[in-house]
C-alpha cells in the first residue's frame, strides 16, 4: 500500500520536527569540527613561527649560520649593510610574495605566508634586542657545532608545524614552487640549487667552515621538518613466501591482530606455486612476526622492509 507524505497541512508538506533537529545538530557538529580545525591550524602556525624565529635569532645569527634560504641571504646582507636581519627577512620576502601571488594565485596561501613572514621578522629582532646577553654577548653556547645542531633541529620543528598549518616561512619555498611550475624541475633539485647557492655565498663571505656548518644545519632542518610532517617511520612491511598460507594467516590475525593480503606466485627456478602472505606491522612487532613464521613454517622465506607511512585502520587515520 503506497504511503503519502508523512505530514501535510493546507496542501503543503510539513517536515517532521525530528528531521529539522537532526539537521541542526549536524550543522553544529560540522561547525564545531571546522572551529577546532581552525584553532589547531592557528596554534600550529603560532608555535611554528615562534620556534623558527627563536632558532634563527638565538642559535644561527650570532654565528653567521643559516640553513640557506632568505634567512641565510639576510645574514650575508646584514653583514655588509648593518640592517637588522629581521627587517631584511621582511624586505627580501616582499618580491617573492608578489611573485607567488601572480604565479601561484592562492590568496589564503599568500596571506598566511605574509603573516608568518611579518611575525617572523618582528620576533627575530625582538629576540635579538630583548635578550642580547643570551643572543649576542653570551650565546646559550659558545660551541658553533652545538648551535648548528640545535638551530637546525628547533628551526626544522617550527618549519614542520608551519607546513602542517598550510603556510610556509616564505623565501625559497615560494621561489622553488614557482620554478617547479615553470620548468618542471623536481622541487628537491630546485631547493638544492637555490639553498646551495646561498650556502656557497655564505662560505665566500664568512669562510668555508661556516658554509659547512650551514650545510649541516640545512640537513638537520630538513630531517626535523619531515619528522613533524610525517611522524616517525615506525612501521615495517613483511612479505612471507610460504606453502602454509591458511595457518600463517590465522596465526598473524589471532596473535597480532593484523590483517593480511595473499596472492599466488611461481618460483622461477623450480616452477612450483607458492603463496605470498603480506602484512604491515609496527616496529616492536617485528620479533613477534619472526616468532610466528618460525612456529608455522620453518621453510618460509621472509623479507622485512622499512615502510614510509601506513594510513588506515589499525594505523594513522586518513585525513
Amino acid at each position: 500500500m503506497p504511503s503519502g507524505p508523512p505530514l501535510s497541512r493546507g496542501g503543503r508538506l510539513v517536515v517532521p520536527a525530528i528531521h529539522v533537529l537532526q539537521g541542526v545538530l549536524l550543522m553544529k557538529h560540522v561547525d564545531r569540527v571546522t572551529l577546532l580545525r581552525g584553532i589547531s591550524r592557528f596554534l600550529q602556525l603560532a608555535a611554528g613561527v615562534a620556534l623558527t624565529s627563536f632558532a634563527y635569532a638565538v642559535f644561527q645569527v650570532p654565528f653567521n649560520i643559516a640553513p640557506g634560504g632568505v634567512g641565510g641571504l639576510g645574514v650575508v646582507v646584514s653583514h655588509y649593510t648593518g640592517i637588522s636581519v629581521g627587517l631584511l627577512y621582511l624586505l627580501l620576502n616582499i618580491p617573492l610574495l608578489v611573485l607567488g601571488f601572480f604565479n601561484l594565485g592562492r590568496w589564503p596561501f599568500v596571506l598566511r605566508t605574509l603573516l608568518v613572514v611579518a611575525v617572523f621578522s618582528y620576533l627575530t629582532d625582538f629576540f635579538l634586542a630583548i635578550i642580547p646577553r643570551l643572543v649576542m654577548q653570551f650565546p646559550l653556547t659558545d660551541d658553533v657545532l652545538l648551535s648548528t645542531i640545535y638551530g637546525g633541529i628547533v628551526g626544522g620543528i617550527g618549519a614542520g608545524l608551519l607546513y602542517r598549518s598550510g603556510a610556509t616561512d616564505g623565501g625559497t619555498s615560494i621561489l622553488g614552487r614557482v620554478i617547479q611550475l615553470r620548468t618542471g624541475m623536481p622541487l628537491s633539485q630546485v631547493f638544492l640549487w637555490t639553498d646551495g647557492l646561498i650556502v656557497v655565498t655564505m662560505g665566500l663571505v664568512f669562510g668555508w667552515e661556516i658554509s659547512l656548518y650551514a650545510l649541516l644545519a640545512l640537513f638537520l632542518y630538513g630531517m626535523a621538518s619531515d619528522y613533524v610532517l610525517e611522524g616517525p617511520r615506525s612501521i615495517r612491511t613483511v612479505s612471507i613466501i610460504t606453502d602454509r598460507r591458511d595457518e600463517m594467516t590465522r596465526a598473524i590475525i589471532s596473535e597480532l591482530g593484523r590483517g593480511v593480503s595473499m596472492w599466488p606466485i611461481q618460483g622461477g627456478y623450480t616452477g612450483e606455486t607458492h603463496w605470498v602472505v603480506f602484512c604491515t606491522v609496527h616496529r616492536p612487532q617485528v620479533n613477534d612476526i619472526k616468532r610466528i613464521v618460525a612456529g608455522v613454517d620453518k621453510d618460509a622465506f621472509v623479507t622485512i622492509a622499512e615502510g614510509h607511512q601506513a594510513l588506515g585502520k589499525g594505523f594513522s587515520p586518513l585525513r
